[in-house]
């Protein structure tokens, strides 16, 4: 996903007049120029779906603590939207199996803690789509 691909999408939402997400999307476009703004050149793809990331975080911090019925609805669509910006997350299964070479090496480690360190540089270096909770579970099941 790049920069160009979002305002794209912003324009399609314009026209559908699906205000939402042409807000939500005009919000990460703000977060992208801020953040470009601060490092001095264009975001990679990788920091840009990291800004995507910290806004959906942001939204479901919310969401827990929000208690009016619209607030909730807006928000739960805004995470749909974001969401659907990210790639898919690799399963625990999924991960596992990509671990599971490294098996006795997460074995190994001190603790369940120190192991999902380790598995989460390995997969960090493949770039894999995952969430540090699913990457903690493969690991507890490849230590037991």
């Amino acid at each position: 996903m790049q920069k160009d691909d979002l305002k794209r999408q912003m324009m399609a939402a314009m026209k559908k007049h699906a205000t939402v997400e042409k807000e939500i999307l005009r919000v990460v476009l703000g977060e992208v120029d801020v953040a470009e703004s601060r490092g001095g050149k264009p975001l990679s793809e990788e920091e840009l779906l990291g800004v995507v990331r910290k806004l959906l975080k942001s939204n479901e911090e919310t969401l827990a603590i929000s208690e009016r019925e619209e607030q909730r609805r807006v928000l739960e669509e805004e995470n749909a939207i974001l969401q659907a910006l990210l790639p898919a997350r690799w399963e625990v299964a999924r991960i596992a199996s990509e671990l599971a070479a490294f098996a006795a090496e997460l074995r190994a480690a001190p603790n369940d803690g120190a192991a999902t360190g380790l598995a989460m540089k390995r997969l960090k270096a493949a770039a894999a789509p995952v969430d540090g909770k699913d990457v903690a579970l493969a690991v507890r099941q490849l230590r037991s």
